[in-house]
């Protein structure tokens, strides 16, 4: 069962999704989460506290996604690492969508305000670190710089897919050749 802050959260993450940071006031928030007129601003003191609320929560989510596909590094080898990646890119278009545009709502705003954009590095960064482990065990000479290139690879299909999407979108194909290529396969 959820905790009260994790539905606020939720609920920030769909207002941010459908809105755009404009949208995300308490009372949208509580409103969206169906819960009592101030729940949100208990638990979340400040707008930047209700933001770095939201990146963190997103890095949570996504960490435990990544957990739940990928397993753990010294399971992997290349095609199940493809695998967990293409599965990865769908969900992000798919069920987790509401995340994958309230972030990128965030990244834009974050050009303009550091007290958007800090958080969203540190998350990427903790990701980025924490995923470049597997890379590691498939014999990446660099994993981290890897990791970033694979990152930033991931980042703009799914990009190009929210707001230009194809019919005939496939991630895997681009995923093997560039993780190809980071491997020097």
């Amino acid at each position: 069962m959820l905790s009260r802050r994790d539905e606020v959260l939720d609920a920030a993450i769909e207002v941010l999704a459908k809105g755009g940071l404009r949208r995300l006031t308490y009372q949208a928030v509580d409103t969206a989460a169906g819960v009592p007129v101030g729940t949100t601003s208990n638990h979340f003191r400040s707008r930047d506290a209700l933001v770095s609320g939201v990146v963190a929560h997103l890095e949570s989510l996504d960490r435990r996604d990544w957990e739940h596909v990928a397993g753990e590094p010294a399971e992997h080898d290349p095609e199940t690492f493809i695998d967990a990646l293409t599965h990865m890119v769908r969900h992000a278009l798919g069920p987790a969508r509401p995340r994958t545009t309230a972030r990128y709502a965030l990244i834009l705003e974050g050009l303009a305000r550091p007290a958007v954009r800090d958080p969203l590095g540190r998350a990427q960064e903790a990701l980025i670190n924490w995923v470049s482990q597997w890379l590691a065990t498939l014999g990446s000479p660099a994993p981290h710089a890897h990791c970033r290139v694979l990152f930033d690879h991931l980042d703009g299909m799914i990009f190009h897919q929210v707001v230009l999407p194809r019919d005939d979108f496939d991630p895997e194909p681009g995923i093997r050749l560039v993780l190809g290529a980071l491997l020097q396969r």
